[in-house]
């Protein structure tokens, strides 16, 4: 029996497979090249080395001692550092997929529109004599809506959509890649981009000079490793999890690193930053389009085709990725406007919330939770996108709100480890950190990656002086934050809480 059990375990080759598919995002990399050119390679490789591997190991001790509790990250830290620091971490971690929201269902009207046209046209999109933000802020709550009404009722199964979209990011990840080393090749290692000293320590990129705007590029590598936490889950069923776990971890490590730095250096191969992605058109919600759409363009002239071919070449790679991200994002959203809000109403005391907010329907959704989480995301999306910004600086508050949100959670995460590590009355079946020497270094090492990436993102456009950006940076964690303590204050009043 325990022969037939140990079969069934997940080896190294099927663990870092599941790490992989978990985490790597292959649009990460297009951002990456966008914001600091060939100079985000080092950043990718120091926040792999300082963040996503000793932060695994810590998420995967989490999960073995509490394999069995409900709430994830708030059943972790309300064991380690008590219910009010876990309740008020969790629901920042929540505030997180509300500014996704935000962020991603913008980004899907770039998709649609490249879709349908082979390039973003959303800028010219005009409604009820509306600039284009404006429109698009009126749509995508518009859009919200339709999909919180839906998702309410249980209607989910679109949402198998999104795994299938996956072959097709996948492949589209490897076309990119194989296509432009072919250039790279034909070319004679000659590429678009210079290869030069200078370029790999300098960002091509104007809002990204500066020591602070530079370190502050950190937290867009830590959301590129984020969504570590999840794999915690199935340390119990790794077969000889103590060295298979950290060797597997490595191993995915090394190799999602080396992808991501291959496909920044592949964007360069094909790609001049200051031709191709200086112009005022391009932003972070269309560059991985404008990528995809040059390479093709190249390949197509490689290849011996006529100009006007390899436009159309070039056209049809942008619309097969936006098709892909359409159907993705169209799943992603039915589920996260209801699956992170579920699961921290199940996880939580409901004695700390009001009552209305933890109830559920016929369909068992959080119907009221999800409708008042439409409400704040269609506020914030309406005060951004009448803010009177400009189209780039618009998909740059969005994309650091995004950021900031979902890396700020694991400064709770990250600093309750220790305390997790003094715990004397745990089961701890899976140990890495032996001495709390070791895990006190290690932690505050962690944290302050973390901190400095933060505060720097936050900081950097208040020393520009652009106070809505800075603004809507905070906005997520730090309303979030104020709400939970709130919640929490009330509940104690009210209730006498173990």
């Amino acid at each position: 029996m325990d022969e037939e059990n140990s079969t069934k375990k997940i080896k190294t080759a099927s663990l870092v497979l599941m790490i992989f598919s978990s985490i790597f995002g292959f649009s990460n990399s297009l951002t990456a090249y966008y914001q600091m050119g060939y100079a985000s390679m080092i950043w990718y490789i120091v926040t792999a080395i300082l963040f996503f591997l000793p932060s695994a190991i810590m998420f995967a001790e989490y999960g073995a001692s509490f394999k069995a509790a409900r709430g994830g990250i708030f059943s972790w830290m309300r064991g380690s550092v008590g219910e009010k620091p876990a309740f008020i971490g969790t629901f920042i971690w929540l505030s997180a997929w509300v500014v996704w929201l935000v962020s991603s269902t913008q980004y899907f009207l770039v998709s649609i529109s490249t879709m349908l046209f082979g390039s973003d046209k959303t800028q010219t999109w005009h409604l009820l004599g509306l600039g284009s933000n404006q429109t698009l802020g009126i749509m995508e709550i518009a859009f919200l809506a339709i999909v919180t009404y839906l998702s309410s009722r249980g209607i989910d199964k679109i949402a198998k959509v999104a795994s299938v979209c996956g072959v097709f990011t996948l492949g589209i990840a490897a076309v990119f890649i194989l296509a432009s080393l072919a250039i790279w090749v034909m070319d004679h290692g000659a590429t678009a981009e210079p290869v030069t000293a200078v370029n790999f320590i300098k960002s091509p990129n104007s809002a990204f000079i500066s020591p602070i705007a530079i370190i502050s590029f950190i937290v867009y590598a830590l959301f590129a490793y984020g969504g570590l936490e999840t794999m915690a889950g199935v340390i119990d069923s790794v077969d000889k999890p103590e060295r298979t776990f950290p060797r597997a971890l490595i191993i995915g490590m090394v190799i999602m690193t080396l992808l991501y730095v291959l496909a920044i250096f592949m964007c360069g191969v094909t790609t001049n930053w200051h031709e191709v992605l200086g112009k005022k058109s391009v932003d972070l919600a269309n560059v991985e389009y404008v990528l995809i759409n040059n390479m093709g363009l190249v390949a197509g002239s490689h290849l011996g085709l006529s100009h006007a071919a390899s436009v159309t070449l070039g056209r049809v790679f942008s619309q097969i990725t936006a098709l892909s991200d359409v159907f993705g994002g169209l799943g992603a959203a039915f589920v996260m406007t209801y699956s992170p809000i579920k699961s921290f109403v199940e996880g939580c005391d409901p004695r700390l919330l009001p009552d209305k907010l933890t109830s559920l329907n016929k369909a068992g959704m959080p119907a009221f939770a999800m409708w008042m989480q439409m409400i704040v995301v269609s506020v914030i999306v309406f005060f951004i996108t009448f803010g009177g910004s400009t189209a780039a600086t618009f998909y740059t508050i969005l994309t650091d709100m995004m950021n900031v949100s979902s890396s700020a959670p694991y400064l709770f995460l990250i600093g309750a480890f220790p305390f997790f590590k003094m715990k004397k009355d745990l089961d701890r079946p899976f140990v890495f950190y032996k001495s709390m020497t070791t895990t006190w270094v290690v932690t505050t090492i962690v944290w302050l990656v973390i901190a400095v990436g933060i505060v720097f993102t936050c900081v950097e456009p208040l020393l520009e002086g652009d106070w809505v950006t800075a603004f809507w940076t905070a906005f997520g964690p730090v309303f979030f934050g104020i709400v939970a303590w709130i919640f929490y204050s009330r509940a104690e009043r009210k209730h006498v809480l173990d």
